[in-house]
């Protein structure tokens, strides 16, 4: 009589446990999408998945269906045969194409709606142009800044029209396209070594980076600031770093909308080329122009022992980057730092080389941050025999007075020669918790691993994913999150992109 009752509840939990497997959903290969194309993924629009794709002058939109089956593959035959960039800022029902090419001696920022059929809804319009003669070394004019609720988009160029000063243009609009406010504001730069970076856009369309400040030999961050320009004001305010003493690395920013404010990590050396010694971080109240925190957090011995890797206990942190920084619910915040490096016979790299390459140019010029969510098979490629090293990723809590509260690994060794396209790892936020999705070498071949760390800091590894294909190879670095439980993946089928959708 037990038994008999048990096998319903059984039946019940298989089914619950099925229900809660990941579901992988494959493309098929687009005839003309061969691994040199360049694409982005635009997103979920009126229930499609629309994905933008370049290769060879000419441009188009896929659009697929829940189960990826393609139901059109959209040419735009009406742009210029270059575009410089292009930028996507989707909605539920249409997503903004925003995308800048140059004519002659004059650079043209351009924007159209494109609707869930990858068409677009009227003709583009004109945002700005700019005169930039016709032997200039850069010609990427414009940046775009989206607001973390898309209620505000930010177009804006940066004329470095002398060593000493930088002039913003900023066109800020709502999610409608209206214009909000336009400026023209000066921000003074004291020397070669000052750089801006970490540009971020508020809900309220306030714009925020840093002024930062390299050392001799550019190897270190000696001095910054927090530079914010409020959406309808034509001046800027400053929050300078106060501690003085410490040589930053690697300094980023995150917003935190809900509770306004701002918060600054880097890592932070004692010493010229000496060890990681620990997290710097800076947290600012931007509604009440108050600093709230400024402080260290000292890496303990047994946090460097789990994070050593091949390195010293001492050098541990040494080629650990800042990845991802996510707000908690407790007001804190969780950050992962993944460890990289190179190796090549011909030419010896240091993680200084890497960061700090300048902008250098000639007078006039323009400034504009690269955007990294466009795939660009060519600027990731190299030619002269690179070995490329992805490793361990060190997952750090801090409470909402910065403190430390927990730290955990995941342990991964990667490599590749040439190329780090299938290497890293991509992050998804499922609200519960956080997924860690990357590629391990097994049997020579590439196989999607997934491991999960809850609020408690309790990290799993999962099952390997169901539905994993042979033949297909995973690009997770450039996947998107499309909705609070899917993510569209590239890969490679037979030197063919396609796209895999998981579902949670």
């Amino acid at each position: 009589m037990r038994f008999r009752h048990i096998l319903p509840f059984l039946a019940l939990m298989l089914c619950a446990s099925l229900a809660m497997a990941q579901k992988v959903t494959y493309s098929e290969p687009e005839r003309d999408d061969y691994k040199t194309t360049e694409f982005e993924i635009v997103g979920r629009v009126s229930g499609n998945i629309l994905v933008y794709k370049a290769d060879r002058g000419e441009y188009h939109i896929s659009v697929y269906d829940n189960g990826m089956q393609l139901l059109d593959r959209v040419k735009l035959d009406f742009l210029p045969k270059k575009l410089i960039s292009v930028d996507f800022v989707s909605y539920p029902d249409f997503s903004y194409m925003i995308y800048q090419f140059q004519r002659k001696d004059a650079v043209y920022s351009f924007v159209g709606r494109v609707n869930g059929k990858g068409q677009f809804m009227e003709a583009p319009v004109m945002v700005d142009s700019t005169r930039i003669g016709f032997y200039s070394k850069e010609n990427k004019i414009y940046s775009v800044e989206t607001s973390e609720d898309k209620g505000r988009i930010l177009i804006y160029k940066i004329n470095q029209d002398k060593e000493d000063n930088n002039v913003f243009y900023t066109f800020l609009y709502d999610s409608a396209f209206n214009l909000v406010n336009n400026s023209r504001v000066s921000l003074p730069m004291e020397g070669k070594k000052q750089f801006l970076n970490n540009f971020n856009l508020n809900n309220e369309g306030d714009l925020f980076f840093t002024k930062l400040e390299r050392g001799a030999g550019r190897d270190y961050i000696v001095n910054g600031s927090v530079i914010v320009k409020r959406a309808t004001t034509d001046a800027f305010e400053t929050y300078p770093f106060e501690k003085k003493e410490l040589l930053l690395d690697e300094v980023k920013m995150k917003l935190d909308n809900k509770d306004r404010q701002a918060l600054v990590t880097a890592f932070y050396y004692k010493q010229k080329r000496g060890n990681v010694e620990g997290m710097y971080l800076l947290r600012l109240d931007y509604a009440s122009n108050q600093r709230i925190f400024e402080k260290t957090t000292i890496f303990s011995p047994e946090l460097k022992q789990q994070a050593k890797g091949d390195a010293s206990t001492n050098a541990a942190f040494n080629d650990y980057f800042i990845r991802k920084i996510v707000n908690t619910a407790n007001g804190g915040f969780m950050l992962t730092a993944e460890s990289y490096y190179t190796s090549s016979r011909s030419q010896p790299w240091n993680r200084w080389n890497y960061m700090y390459g300048g902008y250098g140019g000639y007078y006039p010029y323009y400034y504009s941050p690269y955007s990294p969510s466009y795939y660009n098979p060519y600027y990731w490629n190299d030619g002269q025999g690179t070995r490329y090293h992805y490793d361990n990723i060190a997952i750090m809590a801090f409470d909402d007075k910065g403190d430390l509260t927990f730290s955990n690994f995941v342990h991964k060794s990667q490599f590749d020669d040439g190329a780090d396209l299938y290497l890293s790892y991509m992050l998804v936020n499922v609200g519960s918790e956080l997924r860690f999705l990357f590629n391990e070498l097994e049997r020579r071949q590439y196989v999607l691993t997934e491991n999960t760390i809850g609020p408690d800091g309790k990290l799993s590894r999962k099952p390997t994913l169901r539905n994993l294909d042979k033949g297909f190879t995973w690009m997770p670095r450039y996947g998107k999150q499309i909705s609070g439980r899917t993510v569209l993946i590239p890969c490679i089928y037979r030197n063919y992109i396609c796209f895999a959708k998981i579902d949670f």
